[in-house]
């Protein structure tokens, strides 16, 4: 029997649009004229009164660089909250019901459509869709089938990282982002099935199915042994 993985696969490549997945990006442009007085997205943001909002999907609360974050955030920090659709949503509604002692003043966005405008709006400057199949909140989950000897087969973390230089010219071995998923400490398995979806047309990444079609399926278990294991 075929071991069974889950993955995601980014909804455009199944022709889903933006506004079936979210809102208005347009109106959510102008609704964001509300938070703009604290807040910069986009080309040149910065840190103002709260941090700038790029890639904010998937981003851990707290984890703007060099900004200092209000005591409440703090705590939602260390408690693990993660921005992602939901959350984001859910604090947007009424920030001060999911974190407490802000010095935000916004009082939110009643609205559901309201809410799916203004996220559709900030999605535009969080990883790319259209580059980056895993982009958070526009993937979903399929079913991929990995041999289960394919799975079996232990990769040499130093091969994997003599192979690892094209890897490294997107995806950063530190763990940080910046718009590209990270790959680092991805369990073995994981990032195996992921390129052998590449490799066999199931994501639909012309670059990524292209590198992933070089590679043997020793050298992908070398590539995988290397980045779970990078400290």
């Amino acid at each position: 029997m075929l071991a069974r993985l889950l993955i995601v696969v980014f909804l455009g490549a199944a022709g889903i649009s933006h506004a079936e997945v979210g809102g208005d990006a347009e109106n959510g442009e102008r609704l964001f004229r509300q938070c703009s007085g604290c807040h910069q997205v986009g080309e040149g943001a910065t840190d103002r009164i709260g941090p700038h909002l790029n890639n904010i999907f998937d981003r851990p609360a707290g984890a703007a660089e060099d900004f200092r974050y209000s005591s409440g955030f703090q705590r939602a920090a260390s408690g693990g909250l993660v921005w992602t659709y939901d959350t984001l949503d859910d604090f947007i509604e009424n920030p001060r019901r999911l974190v407490s002692n802000t010095r935000m003043s916004f009082r939110g966005l009643s609205e559901q459509k309201d809410r799916d405008d203004l996220l559709a709006y900030l999605r535009q400057f969080s990883a790319s869709p259209g580059n980056i199949p895993e982009a958070a909140p526009t993937a979903v989950a399929v079913d991929h089938e990995v041999a289960p000897e394919v799975l079996a087969i232990i990769g040499d973390p130093a091969y994997g990282e003599y192979l690892s230089g094209e890897c490294t010219s997107c995806h950063q071995p530190s763990g940080a982002t910046d718009g590209i998923p990270s790959i680092t400490n991805w369990p073995a398995d994981d990032f195996v099935v992921v390129m052998h979806a590449y490799k066999e047309g199931v994501r639909a990444h012309p670059v990524m199915q292209m590198m992933a079609g070089r590679l043997s399926n020793e050298e992908i278990a070398a590539l995988a042994a290397y980045f779970e294991s990078i400290e």
